[in-house]
């Protein structure tokens, strides 16, 4: 592993654009004449990867925030649907609704009420189930 001291202009051009634009990454390797062999040789380099890395942990989080902040959003749209739709599309909302997911790397607090992984169990529901926490459901509006 070859050590770095600084990234080159044309390194820091390639990863912002690699995380700004619309391009996919062969694209913007050709835009900036950056052979294959030479990305991999950088992919090599502590630094340049440590950039990556980096660029991609905060990419992740603020796809985390965005989530967060229209969770609630979501939730109340999957109610509405469970209560409005038909058939396989409430079902399958009623089944969203009761086994929440919380996303990758998210951690619950240590003092909040467990909720039992209802994933296994809500798979399994059948129609007659779905529609019965549906009414539930529809009731409590």
């Amino acid at each position: 592993m070859s050590k770095s001291k600084k990234l080159t202009k044309r390194q820091r051009a390639v990863l912002e654009d690699l995380f700004t634009g619309e391009s996919d990454e062969q694209t913007v390797l050709q835009r900036y004449a950056v052979p294959r062999a030479l990305y991999e040789k950088w992919l090599a380099d502590e630094q340049f990867t440590s950039q990556l890395e980096q660029r991609i942990a905060h990419a992740y989080q603020r796809s985390r925030i965005i989530l967060a902040r229209n969770a609630s959003d979501a939730a109340n749209r999957l109610v509405n649907l469970a209560k409005e739709g038909e058939g396989e599309t409430a079902r399958k909302a009623c089944l969203d609704v009761i086994s929440p997911q919380c996303p990758a790397g998210h951690k619950t607090p240590s003092d909040a009420p467990s909720v039992p992984d209802a994933s296994a169990s809500a798979a399994d529901l059948s129609p007659e189930a779905a529609s019965r926490l549906l009414a539930v459901l529809a009731a409590e509006a």
